[in-house]
């Protein structure tokens, strides 16, 4: 049927009142309509059938440029020398991409999730227990890089959180290990951190986090406000008891060496006068043992002699003698730092002998018997 022929009684076709259109007619004209858009026209149609085909024919182009640019834009990745690519097809992992050039499936087949491998920084402050059971206050910094992508992206669900956990309770541990003096006096604060790295560094590794420890820094660490002036006058005492040890170590510097070399000086004395001692201790053995040997060979004349050398070492010491004389009742006064003073020993002889008055009682019995004995003796001479 020609298009808008009349039909009977000169009615359109297409409007035969409540009658359905035809099924395949309908159909026959939406396909034609597709064709002419994508540059198919068909055998027959009018002008404006003809002037849609031209246009569909111009849409296709575009339509593909569109699909190859997507294809390359989301197909084509570039990976920094610092990053690394996961690649996921449908949710699922595939492999990893190394840095440079690479390509992939366009979406939805294939995603790609780029990880950076630089160095990555994380602070955080808590509070925690001593060994003591004193409370302090940490400031800290973790940095840290990842070296397992895969794992950084799907064993744990949030990494950065998981390692700021991690690293509380690592510290936890290492600071429940050490004495509050310790800690702030910076005796044991590198085992702290030391020790805190590396029981982090297990706990990830247990989590297979594909996390790497690099530093753990401890910024500041102190007591809570609350306390922090009394413990500030422990930390003056401690100074000061610092400052006296020191000043103690100084006066022993310098009075130790004093010491030391009067103690020398004392040692070489006492060593001196022990050598002399021996020594003059050993020449009167030697001399006691010789005149032993003159006296078992002459015991009178060794006893004379020993007499007349000791009283001539006591008199050599006395400026003035006094004889009592027997015979006479009187005393003789011999002045021998005058008769030292002569030149020879007839003055002595010449000496007359000085007589004092007697005071003394009258003679005994005994005496006038000496005196007559010593009489009848000059009379025999």
């Amino acid at each position: 049927m020609p298009w808008k022929e009349p039909g009977k009684g000169g009615k359109d076709p297409w409007k035969q009142g409540d009658q359905p259109p035809d099924l395949d007619e309908v159909f026959q004209n939406l396909s034609g309509k597709l064709r002419s858009l994508f540059g198919g026209g068909g055998g027959g149609g009018d002008r404006r059938s003809g002037s849609g085909s031209g246009g569909g024919s111009g849409v296709l182009p575009l339509v593909l440029l569109a699909l190859v640019a997507w294809v390359g834009w989301d197909a084509v990745h570039i990976i920094d020398e610092t990053e690394r690519g996961v690649v996921q097809r449908f949710g699922k992992y595939t492999r990893e991409l190394d840095p440079g050039i690479n390509f992939t499936l366009p979406r939805p087949i294939e995603s790609l999730t780029k990880v950076s491998r630089a160095v990555r920084s994380v602070e955080d402050q808590g509070h925690m227990l001593t060994e003591d059971e004193n409370l302090v206050e940490f400031n800290y910094k973790i940095q840290y890089r990842v070296n397992d992508a895969q794992s950084f992206l799907f064993r744990v669900r949030d990494p950065e959180i998981t390692l700021q956990q991690a690293a509380e309770s690592a510290l936890r541990e290492s600071v429940g290990a050490n004495g509050l003096d310790a800690i702030l006096e910076g005796g044991s604060r590198d085992l702290v951190r030391l020790e805190a790295k590396r029981v982090l560094q297990d706990t990830l590794d247990n989590y297979q986090a594909g996390m790497s420890i690099t530093e753990f820094n401890l910024v500041d660490v102190n007591v809570p406000p609350q306390v922090r002036e009394a413990y500030s006058d422990v930390v003056r005492a401690r100074e000061d008891r610092e400052r006296f040890i020191e000043e103690a170590r100084v006066h022993a510097n310098s009075v130790i060496p004093e010491a030391r070399g009067a103690a020398a000086r004392i040692i070489e004395e006492a060593t001196g006068y022990r050598d002399s001692t021996v020594a003059l201790a050993e020449g009167e053995a030697d001399r006691f043992s010789l005149l032993l040997e003159e006296y078992r060979q002459a015991p009178a004349v060794t006893r004379k002699r020993m007499y007349l050398q000791a009283m001539e070492g006591v008199l050599s010491r006395s400026s003035k003698v006094l004889l009592d004389v027997d015979s006479s009742g009187n005393i003789l006064y011999l002045p021998l730092d005058q008769v030292t003073g002569g030149t020879s020993g007839e003055a002595v002889n010449r000496i007359p002998p000085v007589l004092t008055p007697q005071n003394s009682p009258a003679p005994t019995a005994d005496r006038q018997d000496r005196n007559t004995r010593n009489a009848n003796r000059e009379g025999r001479q």
